[in-house]
């Protein structure tokens, strides 16, 4: 079975939950937890996921904080040269998103 389990809806209010697919949605599923989970489910998310794959999302995806991309990359063994979020063109196209 690769549906999510239900406690971790709060994290998916974007999208319809009950079509998300651990297998197809992965590195979604992945950068959302990395973003905004809380311990337990990071912990699903260490169980269900190789840490390959968990550095993958890392390197490859935009939508990660610099400061959760920062975490991350310590406590996966990231370089952060090789985070995508942390590079500068990534870095000023987000603070042009966000002109507050």
């Amino acid at each position: 079975m690769n549906n999510l389990p239900l406690f971790l809806k709060k994290y998916f209010w974007d999208v319809d939950f009950l079509k998300l697919n651990r297998n197809s949605h992965s590195q979604f599923i992945i950068e959302r937890v990395l973003e905004y989970g809380d311990e337990r489910a990071v912990k699903w998310l260490f169980k269900y996921f190789k840490k390959s794959e968990l550095k993958e999302a890392l390197e490859k995806k935009r939508n990660i904080s610099p400061l959760s991309a920062n975490y991350w990359g310590l406590i996966l063994d990231v370089p952060k040269n090789k985070i995508l979020c942390l590079r500068n063109q990534s870095q000023n196209k987000l603070q042009k998103t966000w002109l507050y």
